[in-house]
């Protein structure tokens, strides 16, 4: 047409200029002090996938096949109904016991060593510890007998003439978390010294100085201050319970059979692999639910004192 004027061809669309986190990354990679990094990474990531990761998922792909190489859910199905499903509440319900008695007993005994002197701070400490360096089986056979109808405590009670004595502390559920706990009470005291040794004991001293008493300054200055502490001392102890074996299958009686004994007897009686598999992979998501409440946790405290900071 008369007049009109042809508009430019659009220039041909050319390679795309790297972005700035791409140029970061390829200078990164080119520097030999990150080459060296990766070169050593390198044998901890596959020791990593070799002895976690692959034996995860195999086991994961395990719990997911049914007996003619299809996939199916009628594992996790299976564990989380009738007998099984009682297993896993038991379980759950003798982690949560050993969890609270463990944080009771954990947090007078560390209350206590932390306002020890150093020395005596140590010993006491050794005290704790060097016990979970025997053998479980030792450990376990010795609350059998200190615990038996015939054993060391009831036959104290009896010759104290208490009322009902021997009393029945094996093969039941206080048999087991008494021994659970004796295992997972370390970790507690651990946790809950460093704790309580960090605590700025001005702080409670300030508090009394205001007209504060005992019970205000322990709930309101002592308690938020360790409470990080019991509550990562709670988890700790109810994630390792959650996969005991030992204590529970030689102290407890058949209404204390916990998962753990549920998979040794489906792996070495029944050889079903597959629901054993299933059993396993819930562990796994009850631990890291665990972990995940944890996090969330830790997320929400700091929020507050954010807030309450500003």
């Amino acid at each position: 047409m008369a007049g009109s004027v042809l508009a430019p061809a659009p220039p041909a669309p050319g390679p795309k200029a790297p972005t700035a986190s791409q140029g970061r990354l390829r200078r990164a990679l080119s520097e030999r002090r990150t080459r060296f990094g990766l070169l050593n990474a390198a044998p901890v990531v596959v020791y990593l996938l070799v002895l976690f990761v692959y034996p995860i998922f195999s086991t994961l792909l395990l719990s997911l096949k049914s007996e003619d190489g299809g996939w199916t859910l009628h594992w996790y199905a299976n564990a989380l109904q009738g007998s099984n499903l009682k297993v896993l509440l038991t379980t759950l319900r003798i982690s949560a016991e050993t969890s609270l008695l463990s944080l009771a007993i954990g947090f007078m005994l560390a209350a206590a060593v932390s306002r020890l002197k150093p020395m005596w701070a140590g010993l006491v400490m050794i005290i704790v510890i060097v016990p979970h360096f025997i053998s479980a089986l030792v450990r376990t056979y010795g609350w059998i007998i200190l615990l038996g109808e015939h054993g060391v405590i009831n036959n104290a009670l009896t010759d104290l003439d208490v009322p009902g004595a021997p009393f029945q502390m094996l093969y039941n559920e206080l048999g087991v978390v008494i021994g659970t706990t004796s295992v997972m009470l370390p970790y507690t005291v651990l946790l809950l010294y460093a704790v309580m040794k960090g605590i700025d004991r001005r702080l409670p001293a300030a508090a009394a100085s205001m007209g504060a008493g005992r019970l205000t300054i322990f709930r309101r200055v002592y308690l938020p201050m360790v409470a990080p502490g019991l509550i990562n001392a709670g988890i700790l102890c109810f994630i390792l319970c959650l996969g005991y074996y030992l204590t529970p299958a030689l102290m407890g009686g058949p209404k204390q059979t916990m998962v753990a004994s549920l998979i040794s007897e489906q792996v070495m009686k029944q050889s079903q692999w597959n629901g054993a598999a299933a059993l396993g992979i819930i562990l796994l998501l009850l631990t890291f639910a665990g972990l995940l409440l944890l996090r969330l946790i830790k997320v929400v405290g700091e929020a507050a004192k954010n807030r309450g900071t500003s």
